[in-house]
């Protein structure tokens, strides 16, 4: 059962065309990352989804049914740009953005201190907004962003400006959100967060969806070409015996005990157990297992192949 889903997606600003011909679909109960460089247009679709803007062309369906404003009231967004108004208290103001989700001033109070307790924030309560650090304030926009229990919250950039304790803290917390029902839209520059985080992933580059699908059905994918050896030996060796075979060498070191490790990429279609037996005939072979690369490298690569085409 999919929450969201996008169909031929396009906007055009002035001179700029943000988004040509879009089309993704967010399963329910996710964690759906939504990546790209600078200006990809990442943010133009979140707004769309939101329904702070409209596209030029192209359907948008939340839940089974087209999107419409009232939508937006099961939809919490935690936007990069953060705003809080300075002078309020810190208290007053989540009870602001609580009442205005619909929650009443009774229980906004009790889920608030209960937030504010496990985010270990309850002593800056009665506190000006200005007196808070950045990620302080990044917990308490964090926490009237979830409050009312959307169907769909969407976060951009979330462990911006948080050391690494409370980056876990968060991320805990938006399994936790998952694992109650909520659908996520995760937008990061950070891959390392979209490994641990992310079911699926969509890539704009250039306004276009260059790559979706599921995080491990990607890594996969990109990484069946790419072996790591480990072996007794010259280092070098291994390359040579493989010659015609390989593609390039993704990384080469001679370890402290004296031993290589290897990662090579080889031709699409190279048998494996062609490359275990010239391996092992070529140098002293103690461990070999496929490689998967990293969402970074994934990331550059299909950005780079992208702007080749373009």
């Amino acid at each position: 059962m999919n929450l969201l889903q996008i169909e031929n997606v396009s906007k055009q600003f002035v001179g700029h065309k943000a988004l040509d011909n879009v089309s993704l679909t967010i399963p329910q109960n996710s964690i759906y990352g939504l990546l790209g460089p600078n200006g990809a247009g990442k943010t133009t679709l979140i707004r769309i989804i939101t329904h702070i803007t409209a596209p030029d062309s192209g359907v948008v369906y939340f839940d089974g049914h087209q999107l419409s404003a009232s939508d937006v009231n099961q939809m919490g967004y935690l936007p990069e740009e953060r705003g809080l108004y300075k002078k309020m208290k810190v208290g007053e103001q989540a009870l602001f953005f609580a009442r205005l989700k619909g929650l009443s001033k009774a229980e906004a109070t009790k889920q608030l201190r209960q937030w504010f307790e496990k985010f270990d924030i309850s002593d800056w309560w009665d506190r000006k907004v200005e007196e808070l650090s950045k990620g302080m304030a990044q917990k308490v926009q964090f926490i009237v962003t979830v409050l009312h229990q959307p169907k769909l919250l969407i976060f951009d950039e979330p462990f911006s400006g948080f050391d690494p304790i409370n980056a876990k803290l968060l991320k805990d917390e938006i399994l936790e959100l998952r694992n109650q029902g909520a659908t996520i839209i995760f937008s990061t520059h950070n891959m390392s967060s979209v490994e641990s985080l992310c079911d699926n992933i969509t890539l704009i580059n250039n306004s276009r969806n260059i790559l979706t699908g599921r995080v491990d059905d990607i890594r996969r994918d990109f990484g069946s070409d790419r072996y790591v050896f480990t072996y007794k030996g010259a280092e070098g060796s291994l390359q040579a015996a493989f010659d015609a075979q390989l593609r390039s060498t993704v990384e080469s070191k001679c370890l402290d005990d004296g031993m290589v490790r290897e990662i090579l990429r080889f031709q699409p279609g190279t048998p494996m157990r062609d490359i275990i037996a010239t391996a092992n005939e070529a140098v002293d072979l103690r461990s070999f297992s496929s490689d998967l690369p990293s969402m970074d490298e994934i990331f550059i690569r299909s950005v780079e192949e992208s702007n080749r085409k373009s």
